[in-house]
């Protein structure tokens, strides 16, 4: 019966020591991601009148679809998705 215990504790104790053990992943590059994610487009809360008069008229404006109403506005450079009037996502074209 002690050998029994003892090895049970040695399993569980492998068991807890590979579950606690881990690495960090080190990815370079990213410290600027958040600056150039919103470079030259409109920004999550903006008006359409306001995008429109900061980036002019879009090249396509698409109609409202579903509800709550999302409307997407192409432009040259990015994508425009509002929810009523306001933005709530913008993409850079590829």
């Amino acid at each position: 019966m002690a050998r029994l215990s003892a090895i049970i504790l040695v399993a569980l104790g492998c068991t807890v020591a590979t579950t606690i053990s881990a690495e960090t992943l080190q990815m370079g590059g990213t410290e600027n991601a958040a600056r150039f994610e919103h470079a030259g487009k409109p920004s999550r809360g903006m008006s359409q009148a306001r995008v429109e008069a900061t980036y002019g008229s879009p090249q396509q404006a698409h109609t409202a679809v579903g509800d709550p109403p999302i409307t997407r506005w192409d432009y040259a450079e990015f994508v425009v998705f509002f929810e009523y009037d306001r933005v709530i996502h913008s993409v850079t074209r590829r």
